[in-house]
């Protein structure tokens, strides 16, 4: 196949800049959509073309399948990338595309299907060797096979749901009580957020890291890994700092969790960028699949930095039907990568959502900053859409040289109008447990509520 000639971006803000510059590196014509309340943004002043797809809500614009289709029909657009959220994980939209002759840059609907599908992901990585987490054996009926199944299993327990994602559809339980609860809240939220009530469980695994592998597959069937990105500094299950390679992974894991990726994404014949997520026990060394994410993720800067390859490139390539650029063996982590991610939210104000106007913004810069992000001076941040407003990346030799250069970068970081989460990122590089890598999942709670940001933060 020939290499694309006019790619349509069905994203918005950072991610959809970050693609619309890897077409520019590809010598690939793109096309920005945005709703009536992104037409200032900057990936659509970047891009080619841009065409206005609806009104402000997400609803009504960038998860309108109609309305991307025949933006791209309109442009002439012969492929589709998804970014990552909206449509990203949508096998009826990577469907149509296909039906519509146009390449959707990502995943096959059936892998999509297949792993959106908690449960039957879950099923899907046992036939294929690859350690679950010990759970239920498919959905669950009701509340009293709910609680029978907790019982067996042993408190605590999470309640999950099949179509989840980002934290929705999920809650702890301790006991029985707690179980009733837990299971009728999980259902409810799910089918809200998900149109899907059906839900799992999984036994909790306290203390645990979140760890993810990063893959890459072409339609050649070749399958390698990229290391790991530890994710387990997170807020209401939300991440907030990632880092590659984690400091809790020693090489002889690192080679198992790789090897454990690469069987994961060849079970499902997947052929773009991935992830596979995975909870790692510190104290037993054992790892457990978790889910897998069909897309780009936010945080793949840090792999990009630790490895020299162009994730978002190398899924336009491999969409068009090149093979990889690269093998497992070209592939070395060399250095260390942190991300920190910059919201509109106000610490003082319990994490406050605030949108409004940047009257001026300086981004931070020099030598190990990378920094993703479509605000500049005169942006409004809308309150329609995710408060992310960009990711600040410091690479580094070594850890330590990492968190120094995050340090300096979020010490530049200047923005009038809008609060935003960097208070959050300098108090963290004053913590001792984070400084040492000694944290999970549950770590960033604590540190708010044993009031790491003050005492007039309420959390």
């Amino acid at each position: 196949m020939a290499m694309f000639e006019r790619v349509l971006i069905a994203n918005r803000g950072e991610i959809a800049l970050r693609i619309v510059r890897a077409c520019k590196d590809l010598g690939i014509a793109s096309v920005a959509v945005y709703s009536q309340a992104d037409e200032q943004s900057l990936h659509v002043q970047a891009a080619d073309e841009s065409i206005c797809i609806g009104p402000a809500p997400a609803s009504e614009s960038y998860l309108k399948v109609p309305h991307i289709v025949s933006a791209a029909e309109i442009a002439g657009a012969d492929a589709i990338h998804p970014g990552y959220g909206f449509l990203a994980e949508n096998a009826h939209f990577a469907e149509i595309c296909e039906n519509c002759n146009i390449t959707f840059i990502g995943p096959s609907p059936d892998s999509i299907r297949r792993m959106g599908d908690k449960a039957v992901a879950r099923e899907t990585m046992r036939a294929a060797g690859v350690p679950v987490t010990p759970g239920s054996e498919g959905i669950v009926k009701d509340e009293k096979d709910a609680v029978a199944i907790a019982r067996e299993m042993g408190y605590p327990v999470l309640v999950k749901a099949v179509a989840g994602g980002g934290g929705k559809g999920m809650r702890l339980a301790h006991d029985d009580v707690e179980m009733v609860k837990s299971f009728n809240m999980a259902r409810n939220e799910a089918e809200r957020a998900f149109g899907n009530k059906q839900v799992y469980i999984e036994k909790y695994i306290e203390s645990a890291r979140h760890i993810e592998v990063q893959v890459l597959g072409d339609k050649h069937g070749n399958v390698v890994h990229l290391g790991e990105r530890d994710c387990s500094l997170q807020r209401r299950h939300q991440k907030v700092w990632e880092e590659a390679p984690s400091p809790a992974i020693s090489p002889h894991i690192r080679k198992k969790l790789g090897q454990a990726a690469v069987k994961a994404a060849e079970a499902v014949n997947y052929h773009t960028a991935g992830t596979i997520e995975f909870l790692y026990d510190e104290k037993t060394e054992h790892f457990y699949f978790m889910e897998m994410n069909t897309r780009i993720q936010v945080e793949h800067p840090i792999t990009e930095m630790i490895t020299g390859v162009d994730l978002i490139c190398e899924m336009i390539r491999a969409a068009a039907g090149e093979k990889l650029s690269v093998r497992q063996k070209d592939i070395a982590l060399t250095g260390h990568a942190i991300e920190f991610r910059v919201n509109a939210e106000d610490p003082a104000r319990n994490f406050a959502p605030c949108p409004g106007p940047v009257n001026w913004i300086h981004m931070p810069g020099g030598p190990g900053v990378r920094v993703d992000s479509h605000v500049y001076s005169g942006y409004e941040v809308s309150p329609y859409y995710d408060s992310m407003i960009g990711k600040i990346i410091a690479y580094g030799d070594t850890r330590q040289h990492a968190l120094d250069r995050l340090r300096r970068a979020l010490s530049e970081f200047m923005m009038d109008g809008v609060a935003t989460t960097v208070p959050l990122g300098l108090a963290l590089l004053k913590d001792d447990a984070v400084l040492r890598g000694a944290y999970n999942t549950q770590y960033l709670e604590r540190f708010l509520k044993d009031g790491g940001l003050g005492p007039a933060i309420v959390v």
